[in-house]
């Protein structure tokens, strides 16, 4: 399958080289030849030479040269196929393919992205409308500090809340209205538009094709925050995202690109003079996305709350770096602000959050390691066990090691200490292997934890007098003691904890406790902890200093004793 030889000589034959290269550089007639400054690398003296007369290109700095295809192939970061209905667009010549499935699928996709591209120009026309409605929306553009430029620029609109303002305008047929996912048909049989009462922001694909919108409702509208196009033939959200069309070629000049949540987020990084930034459209980051963006770099800095997203993200994040072969960055912006109210707020914070761009796991730890105090043996304890979990969850031996003494310095921790928990079988930070399976595997400390749960569940007074969070060896149980000391009931604790811990909390919930004895519980526990400092006692040197951090525990079981 491909397009006929015919049509791609036709193409090739029929592009003007000069005229083509001239759009991105400025070319001066030498004699025979053109010459100019290279558009593929950054130089003072023109070493760029074309010949219009074979139709090719070559530069004596970078040594890049070929013919029109190759130079929209090296521009556009695209392929052969892609270069040749790139050039054939420009010159209006209808291409043919081998497949004739092929051709009229290639040919509705083209129309109904028409139907798009002018369903743009209609928003973007109705915006700057004279009605109230147009007037409105423009007020609200500007108390979210949107210029006339940057309106302009990113092609902003405003569908009108009517149920047919488009569909009126556009005068396309039912089945493209809904094929190109511009709109619907209701139960009596008129089209509808499918944004309503919305500023739209029109989604191009990385050649600059408009595919859809996303459409964020006006103050004191109805209905969701945000609304993008229907799934369609030329719409899909995991494989589109929102800004490259326009950062492309600042991003393969700067060697990366920021990727937000939201087209405002986008529209933000340009007020500020950064203009690599792309945005996903309502959808977590595929590998369609990473493969995209792979064309045109292979640094990625991740500008959304990466934090929450972390846990759940962060075996993909691993892989796309292996499989890709990708430096996937943070930036490390204050929680709750996204990249669109921070360029309004602090331009500055916004640009040193990109500059200084963490990795992905040292964001992480920072995180985790922040959230703890480091006052006491224990909480320097607990943080570092909580860092110890993420580091479990990359690949790298290597890297685990260095982020383990990074760890063992900011807690005070003795760094093959942590090691040691890092490689203990049943480690609740196995690496990348932990599933809400391994959680409930079971040790026989890890069994009167579950029975004391149960009876702190149960309500059994000499139980709860007992328990304290020093007596839960794993971290797991820890943070479901925690949970429900600090709740009301187990739903409210379950709803707090991660998915892997909250599954472990319904079943120790739902096991039967009949048979537990309360007493013989309570002397099981205390024989546990009491053993573990006995192990911690013995291997620290016998100093002050280095059992001083033990004594807190000493204290707490001689209460019992």
């Amino acid at each position: 399958m491909g397009i006929v030889d015919e049509d791609v000589e036709r193409v090739r034959q029929q592009t003007d080289i000069v005229k083509l290269i001239s759009e991105h550089t400025q070319l001066k007639r030498v004699g025979r030849r053109w010459s100019g400054l290279c558009p593929f690398h950054t130089e003072k003296t023109g070493s760029f030479s074309v010949n219009a007369e074979e139709g090719l290109y070559h530069c004596f700095g970078c040594k890049k040269s070929g013919d029109a295809i190759t130079f929209v192939r090296e521009l556009e970061h695209t392929d052969f196929p892609g270069a040749i209905e790139y050039l054939a667009r420009k010159a209006g010549i209808a291409l043919r393919y081998t497949d004739a499935n092929e051709g009229a699928a290639r040919s509705r996709k083209k129309q109904l992205m028409d139907h798009v591209g002018k369903a743009a120009d209609i928003y973007h026309e109705l915006l700057n409308g004279t009605d109230v409605e147009a007037n409105n929306a423009r007020g609200y553009l500007r108390s979210r500090g949107f210029t006339s430029e940057m309106v302009k620029h990113f092609k902003v609109g405003y569908a009108p809340d009517t149920w047919d303002a488009l569909a009126k305008r556009l005068k396309v047929n039912d089945k493209d209205l809904v094929d190109s996912g511009l709109g619907k048909i209701n139960s009596i049989g008129k089209q509808m538009d499918w944004q309503r009462g919305r500023i739209v922001f029109p989604v191009y694909d990385e050649k600059g094709d408009a595919v859809g919108f996303g459409g964020r409702i006006m103050p004191g509208g109805e209905g969701a925050k945000y609304i993008n196009s229907q799934e369609c033939l030329v719409y899909s959200k995991s494989r589109v995202l929102y800004g490259l069309n326009w950062a492309k070629e600042h991003i393969v000049a700067s060697g990366e690109a920021i990727i937000c949540e939201g087209y405002t987020d986008v529209i933000g990084f340009g007020r500020v003079g950064i203009n690599t930034a792309v945005a996903t459209c309502g959808t977590a980051l595929t590998d369609d996305h990473l493969k995209l963006l792979k064309r045109f770099t292979n640094r990625i800095v991740l500008a959304f709350d990466a934090d929450d997203a972390g846990k759940a993200a962060a075996d993909r994040v691993y892989e796309w770096e292996q499989k890709y072969e990708i430096e996937v960055m943070v930036a490390d912006l204050p929680q709750g602000v996204d990249p669109d109210d921070l360029s309004r707020e602090d331009p500055e914070r916004l640009k040193a959050a990109v500059t200084d761009a963490l990795s992905f796991l040292e964001f992480r730890i920072d995180r985790v390691l922040a959230r703890h105090s480091m006052d006491s043996i224990e909480h320097r304890a607990r943080a570092a066990e909580d860092a110890l979990r993420l580091v479990g969850e990359h690949p790298n031996a290597l890297v685990r090691d260095q982020y383990i003494m990074n760890i063992a310095d900011r807690t005070r921790i003795d760094a093959e200490r942590l090691r040691e928990m890092l490689r203990a079988p049943s480690s609740s930070r196995s690496r990348n292997t932990r599933s809400s399976d391994q959680v409930v595997v079971q040790r026989a400390s890890d069994n009167v934890e579950d029975q004391a749960l149960q009876l702190f569940i149960a309500g059994e007074e000499q139980i709860s007098a007992l328990l304290s969070d020093g007596l839960f060896v794993t971290p797991y149980r820890r943070e479901i003691f925690q949970s429900l000391r600090d709740t009301a009931s187990v739903r409210e604790a379950i709803d707090m904890l991660g998915a892997d811990e909250a599954h472990l909390l319904t079943q120790i919930a739902a096991s039967p406790d009949d048979d537990l004895d309360g007493p013989a519980v309570a002397s099981r526990l205390l024989g546990k902890a009491a053993e573990r400092l006995a192990r911690e006692l013995e291997a620290e040197d016998r100093s002050t200093v280095a059992v001083e951090h033990l004594l807190p525990d000493v204290k707490f079981l001689l209460q019992w004793v």
